[in-house]
């Protein structure tokens, strides 16, 4: 077992896992994991720099998580960043903070590499389950870009070879990033609380532009199983699941159909903004984004024509903690 420390800071928030992972098997083991809503990516598409009081939240959250990795004794430390960070013209200022507080250069990914991620993290958890039909389409909606990964695993073991430890590893087959997070929406459209018809149809205008570009490297109406990560689509489903408190265990590997999916959406763009706020799974960083969010989900629904989608709490993080630990990054 190789103890990593594992950071993805993206446009919305900040996350650390540290984790136990053994690269031949497979197997990750959980030491802590937790977020920090800093919205890093505040005003970015606007004015394409990090604000000022933007990276002090950021750095705040990156003292804290330097404790918590120096108190578990993480052997490698990976940090990366995504749309935010890569957009912006001051990301150097960004890049200093990280490395004084943690002793590690931020490595600031491309779309593509995001995606691969991604979809690392999230489908390694999905080894052994013959119920769901590849190629996956793995789904991260930030909250300044959203990545598509079509994909399949390497192979199919029998029953008797995976018991006896053997692991199978995910191929994406074609990834892409496209512009459409739910911060950067949010921010280009302003809705209202309800959302008005005018500012759903820019939405959708957007998010509709987005999926025609990425539908020319991803042959996203091929997926068979359609794969949810991220705060808006865990948000979704356990608006979907009743829950009156978040709780992971429940949310994670969660199959929410089209139509729940539907209903909450609709739901979340007519209530107001202190109805949102009341909802118990909702994260208080997530009221004012989760209307863009939900609708970007819905959307992607509608166009490939998915039922369901399958929800998963692994994602990018544990895909950089597989890979740090393999050696990779």
């Amino acid at each position: 077992m190789t103890r990593v420390a594992a950071i993805d800071c993206g446009t919305n928030s900040i996350r650390l896992l540290v984790a136990d992972v053994d690269a031949e098997s497979g197997t990750l083991v959980d030491l802590d994991r937790r977020m920090i809503i800093v919205r890093l990516g505040q005003g970015v598409d606007r004015t394409g720099r990090l604000a000022p009081e933007a990276l002090e939240r950021t750095f705040a959250a990156c003292r804290e998580y330097a404790a918590v990795i120096k108190d578990l004794g993480a052997e490698t430390v990976r940090f990366v960043a995504t749309s935010a960070s890569r957009d912006a013209e001051n990301r150097d200022d960004f890049v200093r903070g990280v490395l004084d507080i943690l002793g590690v250069e931020p490595e600031v990914i491309t779309g593509d590499a995001e995606a691969e991620f991604s979809f690392t993290g999230a489908t390694r958890s999905l080894a052994g389950r013959t119920d769901l039909d590849e190629p996956y389409l793995v789904v991260d909606i930030g909250g300044g870009s959203t990545e598509f990964v079509v994909g399949e695993e390497h192979s199919r073991p029998s029953p008797t070879t995976l018991n006896a430890g053997a692991t199978r590893h995910p191929l994406s087959l074609a990834a892409r990033s496209v512009d459409i997070g739910c911060v950067r929406l949010t921010e280009r459209h302003a809705p209202s609380s309800p959302a008005t018809p005018e500012q759903i149809a820019a939405i959708r205008a957007d998010i509709d532009a987005a999926l025609d570009l990425a539908a020319e490297t991803v042959p996203i109406g091929e997926a068979r199983t359609l794969v949810g990560l991220a705060g808006s689509v865990t948000t979704v489903a356990g608006i979907a699941l009743g829950l009156q408190r978040y709780d992971s265990t429940r949310i994670h590997h969660s199959r929410i159909s089209y139509e729940q999916v539907e209903e909450v959406t609709t739901m979340l763009l007519n209530a107001t903004h202190d109805e949102r706020a009341a909802i118990g799974v909702m994260h208080p960083g997530r009221v004012d984004v989760i209307q863009a969010g939900a609708l970007v989900l819905l959307t992607i629904m509608q166009r490939i024509g998915a039922r369901e989608v399958v929800v998963s709490e692994h994602d990018i993080l544990d895909g950089i903690a597989y890979k740090a630990a393999e050696g990779w990054i």
